[in-house]
Order: C-alpha cells, then sequence, then structure tokens
C-alpha cells in the first residue's frame, strides 16, 4: 500500500473539492469524540426530497475514520455496518458524533450517528484497520 496523505481534497470533507460534501468535524482529543455538522443539498438526493443512503453513509464511515486520524491513529475502514433510521431531506441541517470505543494491535472499533435535532437519521458501527500514515 503506497502512503496515505491528506490533500485537503476528500469527497466527504474536504475544503478544496468543490464537488465534495464539505463536511465540517471538530474532535475532542481527551474524550477521543468527533463532532461534525452537514447541510443536506438538492443534489444529495436518491429519490425525490431523500438524501442518498450512500451520502449518510459516507458521512458516517468519514467520521469514524478522521477521528482515528486526527488522534494519531491512521487507518481505513475495514467493516462498517449502516443502519438507516430515518429519512434526511435536502436543506435538513444534520449533526454527526462519532467516538472510537475499542483498540487492538490492528483494529480500531468505533461508532458513529447522524441526526437531525432529535431524530437519529442513521448509526454505523466500524473496525478500522491501522495503517502507516
Amino acid at each position: 500500500m503506497h502512503e496515505l496523505k491528506d490533500n485537503e481534497d476528500c469527497y466527504v470533507c474536504g475544503p478544496k473539492n468543490s464537488s465534495g460534501l464539505r463536511a465540517a468535524f471538530t474532535i475532542d482529543e481527551s474524550a477521543k469524540t468527533l463532532r461534525g455538522s452537514f447541510t443536506a443539498r438538492p443534489e444529495h438526493q436518491g429519490y425525490q426530497d431523500i438524501i442518498h443512503g450512500g451520502v449518510i453513509a459516507a458521512l458516517l464511515d468519514e467520521a469514524m475514520v478522521k477521528l482515528a486520524w486526527k488522534l494519531g491513529m491512521p487507518a481505513v475502514s475495514a467493516e462498517i455496518t449502516v443502519k438507516f433510521k430515518a429519512p434526511a431531506r435536502p436543506g435538513d441541517q444534520l449533526s454527526i458524533f462519532a467516538k472510537i470505543t475499542g483498540e487492538s494491535k490492528r483494529l480500531i472499533e468505533a461508532e458513529a450517528q447522524i441526526m437531525r435535532g432529535m431524530v437519529v437519521i442513521g448509526e454505523a458501527k466500524g473496525k478500522l484497520m491501522r495503517v502507516s500514515g
């Protein structure tokens, strides 16, 4: 595997990617948690007035991996399980939360959630494989 570098062009959170989702994240290193925000736009629809599940899954995945990287644990997704709970719609302001739930020599376990207010839109559990940064 070649060396992984952040060129700020990530589809989910890259500030340089004009076609990307541009989700914004902040990290609490002591709590090993991430918080983020994302506003769904019409171009993120699957069916009319419903944000595509792949966009929701990408946000959940990115939140878990971004958290691990920012905590000094470079990793990539090895496995994620996503549960969709409610639809998101264009214009929805979504909150994203992620936390590290376990660590071993090779894997990092994490969980993530996306909400609209108090409504859970989606949840994920992930196993992240450690890599060299």
